[in-house]
């Protein structure tokens, strides 16, 4: 069953909304070309971070190595279908066609023989994380739609044109930042969360249940990439507001989580 998205703001309290929404502003920040020579995420020496990244959190300190064959675990075999791809620092000039995107969104969509499961675990069945398709300048041939944009209706097992007024220029640029060089990725999944169906039933909760979701999705379909031959990078070198702005989506019930780059 569908439902208009504003009908879950009947059962949310205004002040749960705007504490998360608080909340939430605490981690967000301003990429721009015209600010990067002033601003730092900190101070940290380089080979301080070097040395802090990366590694495991031993909490017994009183033992220096694991020497019982018992504790010794194997890691996945170089061809095992879970090992995923690393994350791509590049990406070369690719051109793909639209049957791949379609083909790639299947891990998304509602599973055969049930109403509403899908192929990822959702806290209560919410699934409050939308998720858009963006075609990155034009790369993708045979894109059904003028606008670059479509959201998934993973019940409906379709894409929806959210917006035909969105500047696909704009929207690109917010994606990809100045800031950062990544190459050409050909498509950017945008993975937002609509805060009144996160919040609803399980209130602040359901907040920490959409960020365990977004993780399950991205690394679905970083699998999924792998399958499909594609390079895929979980992305957070964004500004919120400059996405939900150029998506045409209200910033106070939208917030956009991560991208995923696919090339």
């Amino acid at each position: 069953m569908s439902l208009p998205h504003d009908h879950y703001l009947r059962f949310v309290p205004s002040e749960t909304l705007d504490e998360t929404l608080t909340f939430h502003a605490k981690g967000n920040y301003t990429l721009h070309n015209a600010s990067r020579h002033a601003t730092t995420l900190h101070h940290i020496p380089t080979r301080e971070i070097e040395a802090l990244t990366g590694n495991e959190l031993p909490l017994n300190i009183l033992e220096s190595e694991v020497t019982d064959s018992a504790f010794n675990l194997p890691p996945l075999k170089p061809d095992h279908w879970l090992k995923r791809n690393e994350s791509c620092d590049w990406f070369t000039e690719r051109h793909l066609t639209f049957d791949t995107i379609q083909s790639l969104a299947a891990p998304l969509l509602t599973q055969d023989g049930h109403p509403y499961k899908r192929g990822y675990p959702s806290g209560g069945a919410l699934y409050p994380i939308e998720v858009f398709f963006v075609n990155l300048e034009n790369k993708i041939s045979y894109w059904p739609s003028e606008c670059n944009t479509l959201h998934l209706l993973p019940t409906s097992r379709a894409f929806e044109i959210h917006s035909p007024r969105i500047d696909a220029k704009k929207l690109s640029r917010a994606i990809k930042s100045e800031v950062f060089n990544i190459g050409s990725p050909a498509l950017a999944l945008i993975y937002l969360v609509y805060l009144p169906k996160a919040l609803f039933k399980y209130r602040y909760r359901g907040y920490r249940l959409a960020l365990m979701e977004a993780g399950s999705m991205y690394m679905l379909m970083d699998l999924r990439c792998k399958e499909l031959n594609l390079k895929s990078r979980p992305w957070s070198g964004f500004t919120d507001h400059e996405i939900t702005k150029n998506l045409n989506l209200n910033p106070a019930l939208f917030l956009p989580l991560c991208i995923q780059f696919v090339g």
